[in-house]
Parts: C-alpha cells; structure tokens; sequence
C-alpha cells in the first residue's frame, strides 16, 4: 500500500529544502477515495498515519504566493503531472533545475545543529567583506536516476550560468546515462535566473543545449510562488541542508565536499563542481535573436511551457 500511496502522491508534492518535511495540496479523504477507486479500501485516518510515516505533515495557510498566480495555477500543476507521465512513459529524461540559496564563505553562522563538545565562534555579522567569496549552487536533478549534480557558482546568478550547467550535466552525466535519447524535459521554476519570461535563458538554451547537441529540450515552469513544488527542492536541497545544519562553510572546498558527501537511505548520490567562471549580468537579446528560435509555444498556457528544437548547423546567433 505504501508504494502504491507514494505513486499517487508523487506529482502533487512539495517540501521543505531545510527540513525535508513534505506535504501535498490533495486532502486524506480524497486520497483515500482515490485509493478506493482502485480497489484499496482504506479509511483517512489510516490514510493520514501512512503519510506521517512518509514525511509529510499538516500545514496551515501561508502568505508565501505571489499575486501572479492566478487562477491558472491549478491548471499548470496539471499539466506539469502530464508531461511528466509522458516523458517517463516513453523513457525521456526528466530533470528539475533552480538555485540554492546564495550561501556567503567563511566563518558564518550556518542554520541548524550539529552534535559537538563545543561549539564552534564565527562572525557576529555576516559582512560580505568578511568572506572569502559567494557560492552559488546551481542544482540539476534527474528523477529518474535519482542523482544531483551541483555547479557552485562565484561570481553572478545568470541565465548563462544556469543553462551552462545544465549543459555541463548533460556531457558529463546525462547523455551517458540517457544515450538513446534526443528530448529531454526540464522543470523549472518561473523566476530567477531560469525565468519563462528571461530572452537570456531562451537563447541560451537554443545555443548552447539544443544546438551544440542536437536536443530537443521541453520546459514546463511552476507558476510564480510555487518553488516549493519543485521536486529539486525537497529531493536534493533539503538534503544537503541537514548534512552541512549548523557547520560554517569555511571555504569552497568545504562546501563542495558536503555536496559530495550529500546521500540518502532511498539511493540519492550528489556530484559537485566548482564554477570560476565570471559571468556578467547586463546581456541582452535583441528581437531579431529571438525571432531566430526554433521556440514552439504550448497550446496549453504558453507563457509557461514551451519546447525549443535544434537547428541546423551555421544558423545558430
């Protein structure tokens, strides 16, 4: 029944990057309805002990949204969970995509605790003078393989700096693990610096993914304020958040290596590479670039879902 539970669950999850607690916008009594639909009579209550045993727990209403939502919003969570069956059905690659959290290096107090004798003196502020450099984890997390590579950025949070990692993962990992495939689909959230409405990240995905590798990319982004949905968030983030809880990330290589060390009982293993590169964050796409995309908007809601195919050779811009 578990299993069972956890399929029916699987879309429809978000959770903490901290914690790792989980929790699903269905209600027990529809799940168990949904259960009994396939010939599991189970009661709510049985229903809500179950999921306490898979991490998930209650929660209340939180003005965490963002007023550009709207009522498309259920309407894009739906059509994430198809796309998603599809891709899996026909063996495609799923990978999710985002940020971490800006993280600064040295002797910073980092959230959360950590068994010692003593504790350990860090800085009383967190100055940016006082530290040795920014990181900045960009995260790929292929579903299906259930393995995270992390790119720690040291200069920008960019559309260049996202897209060039996700290409990084496919030489390095993606195409080896997936070689038949000529499509992969990307779930993203709406802002940052993978942003649906960003010309830099369109672009960059047309020249330096598709292009460069003859590659089909889908991407489907959560609407605005819904990052928690995400699965990288609450399938990689969280995890390397309780490995590194309550230790100040000294320098890079401390960071890379808790990356690293990052695993979990379910078969989660973490790559982690350090990124120098500089990347400068006024760049523009002119209209004429743009126009040059092989960009196909979806029918269904396609400010947020759409899919970009390879072009020839010569007439990349």
């Amino acid at each position: 029944m578990i299993g069972r539970l956890e399929s029916l669950m699987k879309h429809d999850t978000a959770g903490d990057p901290i914690t790792g607690l989980k929790w699903s916008r269905r209600t027990v009594a529809k799940i168990a309805a949904e259960l009994k639909a396939v010939g599991i009579d189970v009661s709510p209550n049985t229903v809500a002990k179950l999921l306490k045993k898979l991490d998930f727990r209650p929660r209340v209403n939180r003005k965490k949204l963002s007023s550009g939502s709207g009522p498309e919003r259920d309407q894009q969570f739906g059509y994430i969970a198809e796309v998603r069956e599809r891709f899996a059905r026909d063996g495609l690659p799923v990978i999710s995509v985002d940020t971490k959290k800006r993280e600064l290096v040295g002797l910073f107090k980092n959230p959360g605790t950590a068994l010692r004798r003593q504790p350990i003196l860090v800085n009383d502020h967190d100055f940016r003078s006082q530290a040795q450099g920014v990181a900045i984890p960009y995260g790929v997390y292929d579903e299906k393989a259930n393995r995270g590579s992390v790119f720690v950025g040291t200069s920008h949070d960019t559309s260049a700096f996202a897209v060039e990692s996700i290409e990084k993962w496919w030489r390095y990992d993606g195409r080896r693990r997936h070689p038949q495939t000529d499509h992969l689909l990307i779930l993203a959230d709406a802002g940052g610096s993978n942003s649906a409405t960003r010309r830099t990240w369109k672009h960059a995905l047309q020249t330096k993914l598709c292009d460069r590798h003859q590659l089909s990319v889908t991407v489907t982004h959560y609407p605005a304020g819904a990052s928690k949905w995400n699965p990288i968030e609450h399938r990689l983030f969280s995890e390397i958040s309780k490995n590194w809880a309550g230790e100040p990330l000294r320098s890079y290589e401390t960071i890379l290596n808790y990356i690293r060390t990052t695993k979990t009982a379910t078969g989660l293993r973490v790559k982690a590479y350090l990124v120098k590169k500089q990347y400068p964050k006024s760049v523009k796409i002119s209209d004429q670039q743009m126009q040059k995309l092989a960009l196909e908007k979806h029918e269904t809601l396609p400010k947020w879902n759409y899919t970009l195919a390879p072009r020839e050779m010569g007439s990349n811009s």
